[in-house]
């Protein structure tokens, strides 16, 4: 609840933000962050959110796993093994489920949190469900927000959307590294190829490898049609694995490759000039959705005053907002 007023003849005296530093919000635990992100939803814009947004956006630390792919392809319980496999080994982590969205109430349609299963009382796990909103299986500006929060709190942050055609490019805003996901004899490889999708993951997983000979197909299909598309990233060849989260065969592989694109994107400071490209197109993303694409066209044209991607987001809204006015 924001302070009351301070009566006209009491002296000044600071105000008392509900909006936490860094800091603050890194000490504070699971509480303290789903606070931040009920903020996130509900204060957009207000000047001390916007500060925190952009002081996470510079501290981030997590590596951030982009899993997407159809329903039913085994995202979630993919999410399950490898939360079990980070919290073994120490890491503290955090997984932002991006469901589709009721038409009716605008929140989350599948609930993919209730097919989490984390210990409630784990410290170093925390798990959230966002509404796509509008943007079928992408990313809404609130999980934007949410994941640039999460990095810079957890040391491993996994995004789990459910894609749906082109919208699997969402994902490329905020992860490091991208992960396809396809279910072998679902034809999912054509259909990913059609839509151009192909070019977007930096690993490609073949989910259910218990199904030996089909899933065998479905990775050589995948391997022609990366032959098609090319590479994700110069540099950088896709691997295919096959992998069983239920049995846990291709985890061990799967990890090292994982492993292996976060070296490639620390030589020679691909991460950070990533993440830089990302910022650059959060900004652009909001504006275009606020103020159609003439906006965004007027706002390419408007002198960068402030460093942080949220301060920046919220000097152009002012901008084209007044000019509208």
């Amino acid at each position: 609840m924001p302070p009351e007023p301070a009566p006209a003849d009491a002296p000044d005296r600071p105000r008392t933000s509900i909006v936490p530093d860094l800091a603050t919000l890194a000490a504070g635990g699971k509480r303290a962050v789903a606070r931040a992100l009920a903020l996130v939803e509900t204060a957009r814009g207000q000047p001390d959110l916007v500060a925190l947004l952009d002081a996470a956006a510079s501290a981030g630390r997590a590596d951030v796993l982009g899993l997407t792919g159809p329903p039913g392809v085994g995202k979630s319980t993919l999410t399950n093994a490898l939360v079990r496999r980070a919290r073994a080994a120490g890491r503290t982590v955090a997984v932002l489920a991006v469901d589709p969205s009721s038409r009716r109430t605008g929140g989350a349609l599948l609930g993919d949190r209730a097919r989490m299963k984390t210990d409630p009382d784990d410290r170093g796990v925390f798990v959230r469900s966002m509404a796509a909103r509008d943007r079928l299986g992408g990313l809404s500006d609130d999980s934007i927000a949410a994941v640039v929060l999460l990095r810079a709190v957890y040391d491993l942050v996994i995004v789990e959307t459910v894609g749906v055609g082109q919208s699997e490019a969402d994902i490329s805003l905020v992860a490091d590294t991208v992960v396809l996901c396809i279910q072998p004899a679902s034809g999912d490889s054509l259909q990913f190829m059609k839509a151009g999708v192909m070019e977007l993951p930096d690993i490609i997983v073949v989910t259910k490898a218990d199904m030996t000979e089909v899933a065998r197909r479905a990775a050589s299909e995948v391997a022609g049609a990366l032959s098609l598309a090319g590479s994700a990233s110069a540099g950088w060849t896709v691997p295919v694995i096959r992998l069983s989260a239920s049995t846990g065969e291709g985890l061990d592989a799967f990890e090292a490759a994982v492993a292996a694109h976060g070296a490639f994107l620390d030589a020679g400071d691909r991460r950070a000039a990533q993440r830089a490209l990302q910022e650059d197109k959060w900004v652009e993303e909001a504006v275009r959705v606020r103020f159609g694409t003439h906006g965004l066209a007027r706002a390419r044209k408007i002198p960068r005053r402030s460093e942080g991607p949220f301060a920046r987001e919220a000097e152009l809204a002012r901008e084209l907002t007044s000019r509208q006015d």
